[in-house]
């Protein structure tokens, strides 16, 4: 499903037009990342956890040098489904 599927499904599952359930995904979107980029999590009883996954700096190598590079420290978005999600998927 892509973004545009699945405002044709919020807006009939609301009852609202597919603008406003444009708007209101991308609100939705945009508050999550707001709250993330600070730091906190974001729980959806039921579905899940958004949060930030902190990576370590490391050694890698160029696969085409075969040299050692430093790999810089790096925050990463993750996701932790709750149980009612798993139990859907299931």
């Amino acid at each position: 499903m892509n973004k545009s599927k699945l405002i044709d499904s919020i807006a009939s599952a609301s009852g609202l037009s597919k603008a406003a359930a444009g708007r209101a995904l991308d609100a939705t979107t945009s508050a999550i990342t707001a709250a993330m980029k600070k730091g906190d999590l974001v729980t959806l009883i039921g579905f899940g956890t958004f949060y930030v996954g902190k990576r370590e700096a490391r050694n890698g190598r160029n696969p085409r040098t075969g040299a050692t590079i430093q790999i810089k420290a790096a925050n990463s978005p993750k996701f932790r489904a709750g149980k009612s999600l798993k139990d859907a998927v299931n």
